[in-house]
């Protein structure tokens, strides 16, 4: 089985090569690599025209959703893999990955790798703050010991669906370029579109060396969690812990979701929702 995996980059060619070549060492299978450059004078563009990997490019940066979206183009695998430019893969990655897939008769599911990193990690687990002081054996020696169980309602980057899901919902949402709140609303876009599988494969680790593309201090993010509001009636936090029925946290898979369970605390959640978009809308 092979994946599309598609990466967005812009100017960051050191651990975009650390991840590509974490790619190669751990995968089993030959999967299709697909950049969006944004930029890449720092000489990215040049190393994927001598690499023949496949990319598209942009002179400025586009933007996460964007960039996403115009990869996609490029892909030929029904399986879209996204990941961020500043990850190591866990060994055998991908065959955890498809012993998950082979479990279901249809395509209606989200799966995500479990995030490890120094902090803003699903799992905190100090094996370096950058590629240059990495711990590969300490991360390995963790992935070979840890007992987390596979987690609910992630929406942690690396994630997966397949292509029908993806053309169904029309991929990223573009008016959340630069790409704060764009990984939530891709998930409440396949809520909408009948997915209830939300889960977060344990044994599929991931090193994410504390979101250095997000971080980078030429990027301004947008409000995402305005955007998220104004679009859906409520916060990404509401949606997670309703929905998807997890957080930022540690909190084992429960398995297919149902709709939300309607509550007092729902609708006290719920309007006070309602009542900072209200607030919102007054100062706009």
């Amino acid at each position: 089985m092979k994946f599309s995996i598609i990466i967005p980059t812009y100017n960051n060619l050191d651990s975009l090569t650390f991840l590509i070549n974490s790619l190669k060492k751990n995968s089993s299978f030959d999967h299709e690599i697909v950049l969006h450059i944004n930029d890449g004078s720092d000489g990215t563009l040049d190393y994927a025209i001598k690499n023949n990997i496949k990319h598209t490019h942009s002179v400025n940066n586009i933007g996460l959703c964007s960039a996403m979206n115009k990869a996609y183009h490029l892909t030929t695998s029904n399986y879209i893999l996204y990941a961020h430019d500043d990850m190591f893969f866990c060994d055998k990655w991908d065959l955890f990955l498809i012993e998950e897939i082979d479990k279901y008769d249809h395509n209606l599911y989200y799966l995500t790798g479990t995030n490890i990193s120094t902090r803003f990690g699903l799992i905190n687990h100090d094996c370096g703050n950058s590629i240059s002081n990495f711990n590969e054996k300490k991360f390995n020696l963790f992935c070979q010991n840890d007992k987390t169980p596979d987690l609910q309602g992630s929406h942690w980057a690396p994630h997966l669906i397949h292509r029908e899901l993806w053309n169904k919902i029309g991929g990223f949402s573009e008016e959340f370029n630069p790409g704060d709140g764009s990984d939530p609303d891709l998930c409440m876009k396949l809520w909408l579109s009948g997915v209830r599988i939300f889960k977060g494969i344990s044994k599929f680790k991931v090193y994410h060396f504390n979101s250095l593309t997000t971080r980078n201090s030429k990027i301004k993010l947008n409000n995402g969690t305005k955007q998220f509001m104004f679009k859906y009636g409520f916060n990404p936090k509401f949606f997670r812990k309703y929905y998807l029925r997890g957080d930022n946290s540690i909190i084992p898979y429960i398995g297919k979701l149902n709709d939300p369970k309607i509550s007092l605390k729902y609708f006290l959640d719920l309007l006070i929702n309602k009542l900072k978009i209200f607030l919102l809308k007054l100062r706009s």
